[in-house]
């Protein structure tokens, strides 16, 4: 192993990201641009971002995220392996540019026509354009899980370096494992192996740490795994989207990242808060996260099994593993269903009447017996469907009457709004 000094995130929600959804408004990329910058904290964890040059909105994007003037995320571009590509970027002041650099003889051969010598030497031709321009290359290594890395990838990052001494810039490379098929174990072979991946790059292809990225796919659920093995083994920089939204299964997702830079650079600053509004705001724009997806999904941190509900109220650090109403805003929850049992019933209760915990009503008091008889009745008559807090809410204010002005008032509302009956009890 060889972890860098420093490592960092970069993103690429604005160009990979946009390859798998409905492309971005020009406020919805400024928009989640400033949340980025705010979730990258005071270090600039996310160092850069790039976005796409075609189209008139992509550029008006780039301009405005231009004016913001934050230091990180640096705003870069993305070009295909083309002169005329390159032509978009002089219109655009960025430091540094993206370049799809596809290297597998799939590539090669089947989607360009060409031979090795000829694809190398056009790709270098491209890194070499913008260099005259003192521009900095980043070459994107299409397809590195599948390329001949001794024979192609090696020689190319080492006529690269050539460049790099030439010119007196860098000549950056991000290794893509485009279609998933990257491992984290240093014990599978080249090109599978990207702890193999990145020992080679670095030593034999002599390039800086600090000048070479990792792009993860995450087809075969090794996304997270495979690009943390990357930093362990001298890669400085991770690529990744929000929320991990990328072409088919997705991109290695970008707070999936953060967090085990977290852990593998304790001494790093993350505004991890800002995810809970990251989010909130795809949510509002019309995207459907995932239940079940990690730190971001509906069901994160939430409990439904009654078993896990009573180990949370005799103590929270039973059943979570971090306090995560510090760290995401998001402290756990429970949902009421089938198999809730009276723990779960009285979670959801005191959770519900904001009650403080010295103060809970406890699993055997009888108004939560009595809640959970009701709710037993119902899935006994076939409900197949959880409880909503609306409903919990009804037989709170039915065994519970005198609680009933301690109810959040926002649920309480919503009560009003349907013209759900309130029962009194006698």
């Amino acid at each position: 192993m060889n972890l860098p000094e420093e490592i960092w995130v970069t993103d690429t929600t604005f160009r990979d990201g946009q390859q798998a959804r409905e492309p971005y408004t020009v406020e919805q990329m400024i928009n989640l641009f400033d949340l980025m910058h705010r979730l990258g904290g005071e270090e600039g964890v996310i160092k850069f971002t790039e976005f796409f040059l075609y189209t008139k909105r992509d550029r008006e994007a780039v301009k405005r995220c231009l004016d913001r003037g934050y230091e990180f995320p640096k705003v870069t571009a993305w070009i295909r392996a083309t002169k005329g590509d390159l032509e978009l970027v002089k219109e655009i002041n960025v430091e540094e540019v993206g370049i799809l650099s596809s290297l597998s003889d799939y590539h090669i051969f089947y989607k360009f026509g060409w031979d090795r010598e000829k694809t190398v030497n056009n790709h270098l031709s491209i890194a070499e354009a913008c260099l005259k321009k003192e521009i900095i290359p980043r070459c994107h290594v299409e397809d590195a899980t599948r390329a001949d890395f001794q024979g192609v990838v090696i020689p190319f990052v080492q006529r690269l370096m050539l460049l790099s001494e030439e010119y007196g810039l860098p000549t950056k490379v991000r290794l893509c494992d485009t279609l998933g098929l990257g491992l984290p174990y240093p014990n599978a072979k080249l090109p599978r192996s990207i702890p193999k991946m990145i020992h080679a790059v670095t030593s034999e292809g002599d390039l800086p740490s600090e000048w070479l990225e990792f792009h993860g796919h995450n087809d075969f659920h090794q996304a997270v795994g495979i690009s943390t093995s990357a930093w362990l083994y001298g890669c400085c920089g991770n690529n990744g989207t929000l929320l991990g939204i990328g072409e088919r299964a997705g991109n290695t997702p970008v707070e999936g990242l953060l967090f085990q830079l977290l852990q593998l650079k304790r001494d790093t600053t993350v505004d991890t808060m800002v995810l809970k509004e990251i989010a909130e705001y795809y949510r509002d724009i019309g995207y459907l996260i995932p239940e079940f997806q990690p730190l971001v999904g509906g069901n994160f941190n939430v409990t439904r099994a009654g078993v896990h509900s009573d180990g949370m109220i005799k103590n929270p650090e039973i059943y979570t593993s971090y306090n995560m109403g510090e760290i995401l805003g998001l402290p756990p929850k429970s949902v009421v269903g089938r198999y809730s049992g009276a723990s779960g019933i009285a979670w959801k209760v005191n959770e519900l009447l904001n009650i403080e915990k010295k103060n809970w009503y406890g699993k055997k008091h009888p108004a939560i017996l009595l809640i959970l008889e009701t709710v037993g009745n119902q899935y006994n008559e076939g409900r197949v469907t959880a409880f909503s807090d609306r409903e919990i809410l009804e037989l709170i204010n039915k065994f519970l009457p005198h609680h009933r002005e301690k109810a959040p008032t926002s649920i309480v509302s919503s009560l009003a709004v349907e013209k759900i009956e309130i029962v009194e009890a006698e």
